[in-house]
């Protein structure tokens, strides 16, 4: 065989390889998608997860399965997603505590929350809201803190170590110098009940899980965690009118294993970002107290970038660990 024939030859083999990778990311997708939820039903992820797969199975012309993978403030099921095939048939429901707080919280983290994922979109941002029940003592933020100075005990819920709901407690804690015990559940709705049934004193938690039960007169809301009020709880004060420069907004986004064909990373942020520009989703979010992500996957990295460094320097500084 001279060189020429040669070449062509393994051209036309490299070709043929190659062939079915591409013909099967043409017809992708060509079965169910599984979206993963590291965290238990009925909580935040949980919620959005199912408002945007219900839209997203048809846009694709398939079907969107969640599937709820617990623990680990969201580790087990981001863990899962990581070392899954990277086809696009997993996704992943990431949050701030997965994909910007677990990473300086717990010594051992099975994947990175950068270079294990490809960003696909933010869904969105919300604050946590500080809530006790109806009947509780406290019923501002001064009042928690003159308890806490006065060194009362005090229990304070959430949905797990490394959540959103267990960092806006630590930073009240490191502002204020008043001691709180944190009680970690396996999610939000488990812990919501006892804060509601008075075993727990209070609880941070997503206005997606708490608004419902503030509204219904079940629990009594102290404050939100924003920078500003809410428009949709124009009554209930900020943390920071009490404590200067406090601040923490939760986030939820969609991820994928790191190595997912740039096509198909597109395609899905792409529906993902039209979903979320729909009326009456922007109305459920909004009545969540959500306001919609809609940044560029560039965009997307930097602001996940700067969430993990932002809470780095606070776990650092306040010397939080997992007990």
């Amino acid at each position: 065989m001279n060189r020429t024939r040669r070449t062509l030859t393994v051209a036309a083999l490299a070709l043929a390889a190659a062939l079915p990778a591409a013909q099967a990311q043409d017809k992708w997708p060509s079965k169910p998608i599984t979206y993963i939820v590291a965290f238990p039903a009925g909580g935040t992820s949980d919620i959005v997860a199912r408002l945007i797969a219900q839209k997203l199975g048809p846009a694709l012309g398939t079907t969107v399965i969640v599937d709820n993978k617990a623990g680990a403030g969201g580790g087990v099921g981001s863990e899962q997603v990581s070392r899954a095939a990277p086809d696009g048939y997993t996704l992943l429901g990431g949050t701030i505590s997965s994909h910007a707080i677990n990473v300086s919280l717990y010594p051992k983290l099975g994947y990175d929350p950068v270079t294990s994922f490809v960003p696909i979109a933010l869904i969105g941002t919300n604050p946590v809201v500080l809530v006790t029940r109806q009947d509780s003592p406290y019923k501002t933020v001064a009042d928690v803190i003159a308890a806490g100075k006065a060194k009362k005990p005090m229990t304070s819920a959430s949905a797990g170590n490394g959540t959103s709901q267990h960092l806006a407690l630590e930073m009240l804690k490191h502002k204020t110098g008043i001691g709180i015990d944190h009680i970690p559940y396996k999610g939000s709705a488990p812990a919501i009940q006892d804060v509601m049934a008075g075993q727990v004193d209070m609880m941070f938690d997503t206005t997606v899980v708490a608004g419902p039960h503030i509204e219904s007169g079940k629990l009594r809301a102290l404050a939100v965690t924003s920078a500003k009020r809410l428009p949709n709880m124009p009554n209930v004060p900020t943390v920071a009118e009490t404590v200067p420069g406090y601040e923490v907004v939760s986030w939820q986004a969609i991820f994928a294993p790191a190595g997912t064909p740039k096509a198909i990373q597109q395609r899905l942020h792409d529906e993902v970002n039209k979903i979320l520009a729909q009326p009456d989703i922007k109305e459920r979010l909004a009545k969540l107290g959500m306001e919609p992500g809609q940044l560029s996957t560039d965009q997307f990295t930097a602001f996940q970038k700067a969430e993990v460094a932002k809470w780095a320097q606070l776990i650092k500084a306040a010397n939080i660990k997992i007990e």
